[in-house]
């Protein structure tokens, strides 16, 4: 590593094993030094959870990844994917970051999932710590489990990844930015067009229960049914992705709802004496 040029975290949450992120250490090596830390085993859904039960100790491997002929030196995490982005900070860095990217995620994360995401909880932990962040995911039709996945080929959201993570690095993110949200669709291309989209209200990733023999005994089946094709509001993610078009939807830390607070204080029966210190922004 040298001190001239940007240093990159690449993460994700699928493990250090992920082709994701291997298609990552290619398409971001022009764009600067890379630190690659990712959890060591498959951590999908775990938001930006902290936890460290389960075995989860915190201890670092060095490991290797390898993509189109050449091999970076990269490290897993025994943590989930929001921990091990602090442990690459924290530990691991030896200058401060300039970009965090978390993926190339197994599909896509749109609609309402985006607080369940490990991929996104990666962004949002880089983005507490006051650094520009990338969650790239790309679509898939496989609703098998994510580690029985057929060949994906990541090339086309790698070059789309590439197109962001150089634009970001080349400015400053605007105010309640603070992380871009990638998704590209399967039949994406790289001339393929993008737009910038808002998060839909669509529960877009629809959790069911298949009861087996014997609930109480664990005999249970969780299953993520996808609403594909569907969405709720036009410009979304949920509709970029509906009509093919790679979608950049800018996230916020801040989760305060959009409501007037003014409006929201008076119809829950604020006293007026208090009413003072709401400002609506």
């Amino acid at each position: 590593m040298t001190d001239t040029k940007p240093l990159i975290l690449i993460t994700n949450d699928d493990g250090i094993d992920s082709p994701g992120l291997a298609a990552l250490a290619p398409a971001l090596e022009p764009l600067g030094d890379l630190l690659i830390v990712a959890p060591l085993k498959q951590q999908t859904s775990m938001g930006r959870s902290r936890s460290q039960e389960e075995g989860r100790d915190g201890r670092l491997f060095a490991r290797e990844i390898t993509a189109g002929g050449k091999s970076w030196p990269a490290f897993a995490v025994n943590a989930t994917p929001a921990l091990a982005v602090d442990h690459a900070l924290q530990q691991l860095a030896d200058r401060p970051v300039s970009l965090v990217v978390s993926g190339i995620n197994y599909g896509e994360n749109v609609g309402s999932c985006v607080t369940v995401s490990g991929t996104i909880g990666a962004a949002l932990e880089a983005a507490d710590h006051s650094i520009p962040a990338i969650a790239a995911s790309l679509e898939h039709d496989h609703s098998g489990p994510h580690n029985d996945l057929p060949d994906i080929d990541f090339s086309v959201a790698a070059h789309f990844v590439q197109l962001f993570a150089g634009r970001v690095l080349n400015m400053t993110m605007p105010n309640d930015v603070d992380l871009l949200k990638i998704d590209i669709p399967s039949s994406a291309r790289v001339g393929s067009p993008w737009m910038v989209t808002h998060q839909d209200s669509l529960a877009y990733y629809q959790p069911r229960v298949e009861q087996g023999r014997d609930a109480f005994a664990g005999d249970n089946i969780f299953i993520h049914w996808q609403q594909k094709g569907q969405y709720d509001e036009d410009g979304s993610d949920a509709y970029a992705l509906a009509k093919g078009i790679v979608s950049v939807a800018p996230l916020s830390l801040n989760l305060t709802s959009r409501t007037s607070l003014v409006s929201l204080a008076e119809l829950l029966g604020q006293e007026e004496a208090s009413k003072e210190k709401i400002s609506d922004s």
